[in-house]
């Protein structure tokens, strides 16, 4: 499974999945890209795509997506950190290809 990092989550959190392929939005090049164009790219290189943007289920149509999502609650490294069984455990989870899939993680606790 190929999964991209949002940009508004810490790039320590690519480290923490060693067991997937895992790119962040800065290595590729894409920091600043909105939301819709960001997915358009994504589509076709990645299984999953990793964001704290829980919005993004709103601003954009999911419906046709050939990429999943999963939401996490917060962005604050020390959360995920607290998460992190939850986060591989989401991703495992996860179908690739098919449907589109979006899955919201709730807080820790």
């Amino acid at each position: 499974m190929t999964i991209l990092v949002d940009e508004c989550l810490p790039e320590e959190l690519k480290a923490w999945l060693p067991e997937w392929n895992v790119r962040t939005v800065q290595e590729m090049g894409w920091a600043g890209v909105k939301n819709g164009e960001l997915l358009r790219r994504a589509e076709g290189q990645f299984d999953l795509f990793i964001t704290a943007d829980k919005n993004i289920r709103f601003q954009q149509n999911l419906e046709d997506r050939r990429i999943a999502i999963l939401a996490q609650p917060s962005n604050r490294l020390t959360i995920l950190r607290a998460m992190l069984t939850d986060i591989q455990s989401g991703i495992a989870r996860m179908v690739v290809g098919g449907a589109s899939l979006y899955v919201e993680l709730p807080w820790p606790g």
